[in-house]
C-alpha cells in the first residue's frame, strides 16, 4: 500500500481527471494494442480533443511505457491530436487524385473564410489551423483513399465526396447556423 501511494505522489498532474484515466488504463491494459486505445479514449475523454502533455506523462507511468514510445505512437497516427483542437473539424485531402481534382481551391476557400493569414501556418509543412473562437479546425491529411471520389473533405467525421467550395461553405453556414441555436 504504501509503496501504491509513493508512486500516485510521483505521477504528474494532468489535465483529465486522473479517476478517469486510471478507468481508461484498466479497460485495456495487458491487452494487445492497449496502448491506441488508451490514447485514443484519453483523448476523446478531453474537452478540446487532444492529449496533453500531462495526460500523457501519466499514461507513460501508469501504463509502464517509455514517453519516447508514446510520442513516437501519437506522432505516426495522424488522428491524434497534440494541440486542442476546434469544435468543428475540417479535414482536407491533398492526395494526388483530390488535388488534380481541386482540394487547393477548396483549402483555399477555407483558409480565406476564415481569416487566416501565412503567418498562421506550420513551420514543418503541414496545415493544421484552429480559429481564435475554438470553433474550427482545419487540417490536412495526405489521402483519404477515396480517389474516385475526389476532392474529398471530411467534416466532424463525415466523408463528403465530389466537394466544391459551394457545397463547402453551404455545409460551413449550416453548422454555424445549428451552433446559434443553441
Amino acid at each position: 500500500m504504501a509503496k501504491a501511494a509513493e508512486n500516485k505522489r510521483n505521477l504528474p498532474q494532468v489535465g483529465l481527471d486522473r479517476g478517469e484515466l486510471d478507468q481508461i488504463i484498466s479497460r485495456y491494459i495487458g491487452k494487445p494494442g492497449s496502448i491506441l486505445g488508451i490514447l485514443e479514449d484519453a483523448q476523446k475523454s478531453n474537452q478540446h480533443k487532444y492529449l496533453t502533455q500531462d495526460s500523457l506523462e501519466y499514461i507513460a507511468k501508469r501504463a509502464n511505457i517509455p514517453l519516447s514510445r508514446i510520442y513516437n505512437i501519437i506522432t505516426f497516427y495522424a488522428f491524434f491530436n497534440l494541440k486542442p483542437q476546434g469544435k468543428h473539424s475540417i479535414i482536407v485531402c491533398r492526395g494526388t487524385a483530390c488535388h488534380t481534382r481541386g482540394s487547393k481551391n477548396l483549402l483555399d476557400f477555407l483558409i480565406n473564410l476564415f481569416g487566416f493569414k501565412e503567418d498562421d501556418f506550420s513551420q514543418d509543412g503541414k496545415l493544421y489551423l484552429t480559429t481564435k473562437d475554438n470553433k474550427f479546425t482545419i487540417k490536412t491529411v495526405a489521402c483519404f483513399g477515396q480517389c474516385a471520389l475526389a476532392p474529398v473533405v471530411e467534416i466532424d467525421g463525415n466523408i463528403y465526396s465530389r466537394m466544391t467550395t459551394q457545397k463547402l461553405q453551404k455545409i460551413i453556414k449550416s453548422i454555424a447556423l445549428r451552433g446559434n441555436k443553441k
